[in-house]
């Protein structure tokens, strides 16, 4: 028997809803965190989109209602104010924001292979902004863009070097790459940067905790179901058992309380009408083997009943005496090793048994030595009787003096 077989069932019980609680648990901290990491790159990408879509309004705006201010404070130029401003926003965050181009003038503005590969798919497409995750140095980011267009304003500055304000021409030279921009062109994009390390940081927060709520209503759970089991079903299936035990050691039985009408109790009533049933049974059979062992023990000639496998269960004080032996050392013996021609006679119970099979009754009698404990020798005349219990056949065999044939 494997060790989880001889488990009670309590034990069975509680070690299947944990396994099974264990795989819900699981299963639902997977999708819990999948469904955090979905929700928290959600409010990533709003929260991108809404900081890019300021800066670049801020940029607009600026370069729309400026009359000549950034030549006195390069400090209103649109792009200086818009990069001012992002990083104001991004204070204390964990946004990382700036402004990239192809025709960067500011080393910082130099857009790495990410940037550089959405500025292309940005030029002269529809495609206005782009997010994933991207892994870089052994670390995963989340990174986001959107392109900036050229706008009218824009081209006061970044049109031709003809009509450029003197401070741009003083700054840049004819032929540099900060001229000639077109009308609704792609002049850069708004660049976002959060490590993925600060949103799992939230998602295992947020995670942790569902977590440990989860765990405290599972285990709940089970407290309850075992306690309920126990109640239910393991102590009424208990209490059979010992009442079972009890009818087996001491053959005496109290019929068991049925507190309630579901498959449990009627197995408990079921119970108790099979105990009493068995019961008068019981009673019936003591009453007649008692009567039988009274008629055997007044008849004048030895008797022996005995099992299909010749096992001597009943004998009367001639077959003690006829034997030579008690009635106590007789149980149990094998009546054909009390027989000179043992194996004979066992043939003739088996044809016996058969004829009785088949419907027949054969009335015929053998003749047949019999050797007692001490070593005598009798002749014996053997009538065979058969009667059917429960489980097999018993035959008593009734042994006549055989000396006078």
């Amino acid at each position: 028997m494997s060790r989880f077989g001889s488990l009670s069932i309590n034990t069975k019980f509680n070690l299947i809803m944990s396994c099974l609680l264990i795989v819900l648990f699981l299963s639902a901290s997977l999708l819990i965190y999948q469904r955090q990491r979905s929700l928290i790159l959600k409010v990533a990408v709003d929260n991108a989109r809404n900081i890019a879509k300021q800066i670049i309004e801020t940029r607009d705006y600026i370069s729309s209602v400026e009359h000549g201010e950034p030549e006195q404070n390069y400090a209103l130029v649109p792009q200086v104010v818009a990069t001012q401003i992002a990083a104001r926003m991004t204070r204390d965050t964990k946004f990382y924001v700036r402004q990239v181009s192809l025709r960067y003038r500011n080393p910082g503005n130099r857009p790495d292979d990410y940037e550089t590969e959405q500025l292309q798919k940005f030029s002269g497409k529809v495609v206005r902004e782009n997010y994933r995750v991207v892994r870089a140095g052994g670390e995963e980011s989340f990174r986001y863009m959107q392109s900036m267009i050229a706008e009218k304003s824009c081209l006061t500055c970044h049109g031709s070097y003809e009509t450029a304000p003197q401070f741009i021409r003083k700054r840049f030279p004819r032929g540099h790459y900060s001229y000639n921009y077109k009308l609704g062109e792609v002049i850069g994009a708004v660049s976002v940067t959060i490590p993925m390390s600060e949103l799992y940081r939230d998602i295992g927060t947020n995670l942790k905790l569902d977590l440990i709520y989860r765990a405290i209503v599972f285990f709940i759970i089970i407290v309850i179901m075992a306690a309920l089991l126990k109640r239910i079903i393991i102590r009424p299936i208990r209490m059979l058992s010992e009442s079972i035990t009890t009818v087996t050691r001491t053959d005496t039985f109290t019929p068991l309380p049925k507190a309630s009408n579901d498959e449990i109790g009627d197995l408990i009533g079921a119970f108790n009408d099979m105990m009493d049933e068995l019961g008068r049974k019981t009673a019936q059979s003591r009453e007649s083997e008692q009567r039988y062992r009274e008629f055997i023990e007044v008849a004048r000639s030895a008797v022996i009943t005995f099992m299909t496998d010749g096992k001597i269960v009943i004998t009367n004080q001639k077959a003690e005496e006829l034997l030579g032996s008690s009635r106590l050392e007789l149980l149990g013996e094998n009546i054909f090793n009390f027989f000179l021609e043992g194996e004979r006679l066992k043939q003739e119970v088996n044809l016996y048994l058969e004829e009785i099979r088949k419907g027949k009754r054969s009335a015929a009698t053998t003749l047949h030595v019999v050797r007692s404990v001490a070593g005598g020798e009798h002749r014996v005349e053997v009538a065979l009787s058969a009667t059917q219990t429960d489980s097999q056949p018993m035959i008593t065999a009734i042994l006549r003096d055989g000396e006078g044939r």
